[in-house]
């Protein structure tokens, strides 16, 4: 087997930019004339929060959480860990977290119940992709962009052993030729 890999189109970077564009007008109808905090996860999630927040039409505070769950691996450990905690306070504040995606669900059920027991106001989760497949745990997502089959995926800040982040579609890692 090859070291080498090939990536293959799922969903374009038009595709990408209308969906961002269409959670952002759901984003703006739910919190306009609130001054939400906004919790991106790192690192997946810096592309994603980046075009979003930009589409964004009120006040807001951003803020980042560090998780590691994955190591150099293409499946989950399971095994959920915060790398950079928040550095803002978010009891009786309104928050969104911004997520690239969700698999097994292990690392978002650890966040939003870690988030949840600092007493926020509202706690609603944005999710760019979505692996249903993979669920080990359920996870409510409240903005969702894409659904995708249980393939690896790649691009728009999702990595595959930290390359592949600066893909701007979203792909399939497959494996070399």
């Amino acid at each position: 087997m090859s070291s080498q890999r090939n990536v293959k189109v799922l969903f374009s970077r038009q595709e990408v930019a209308d969906t961002v564009r269409r959670l952002a007008d759901e984003i703006n109808d739910d919190y306009r004339g609130k001054n939400p905090l906004i919790i991106g996860i790192l690192i997946g999630s810096f592309v994603f929060i980046a075009d979003l927040v930009r589409l964004l039409e009120f006040p807001l505070e951003l803020d980042f959480v560090r998780l590691a769950s994955y190591g150099s691996g293409t499946v989950s450990s399971g095994k959920v860990k915060i790398a950079q905690e928040l550095s803002a306070q978010i009891r009786g504040r309104d928050v969104l977290v911004v997520e690239d995606i969700v698999d097994t669900g292990h690392t978002l059920a650890f966040l939003m119940d870690y988030l949840a027991k600092k007493e926020p106001a509202t706690l609603k989760l944005c999710v760019l992709v979505d692996k249903p497949s993979r669920r080990l745990v359920p996870v409510t997502i409240d903005y969702l962009g894409f659904t995708v089959p249980d393939e690896f995926i790649v691009g728009y800040g999702i990595d595959w052993n930290e390359k592949y982040r600066n893909i701007p579609d979203i792909c399939i890692l497959g494996e070399g030729e």
